[in-house]
């Protein structure tokens, strides 16, 4: 009896971001969704700056030039949100 092995491929096919959410497609068909409010500089921005994303890293991750925010599939298959100046020891936390 024979196991087929699908592999998997994390690189971005695709993003779509609504005010709710980053929703990123796979290579592999998977789809990840996050809440949008998991990551402050993406929240903030305005529609148009949320959409010009660009794929880096090999295709593994996601380039926000204009907002200097990076996002990886590895992070966001882990379920990572950006981390709070509080946990990062800067600034006031809110």
């Amino acid at each position: 009896m024979g196991i087929l092995a699908l592999r998997s491929d994390e690189r971005v096919a695709n993003v779509e971001l609504t005010d709710e959410a980053i929703v990123v497609s796979l290579q592999d068909g998977r789809t990840i969704s996050a809440p949008l409010i998991w990551f402050p500089k993406l929240v903030n921005a305005t529609a148009d700056q949320r959409n010009r994303w660009e794929i880096c890293s090999g295709g593994y991750g996601l380039h926000w030039e204009e907002l200097d925010e990076d996002l990886s599939t590895e992070g966001l298959l882990r379920g990572a949100p950006a981390p709070r100046d509080r946990d990062i020891g800067l600034g006031n936390s809110v």
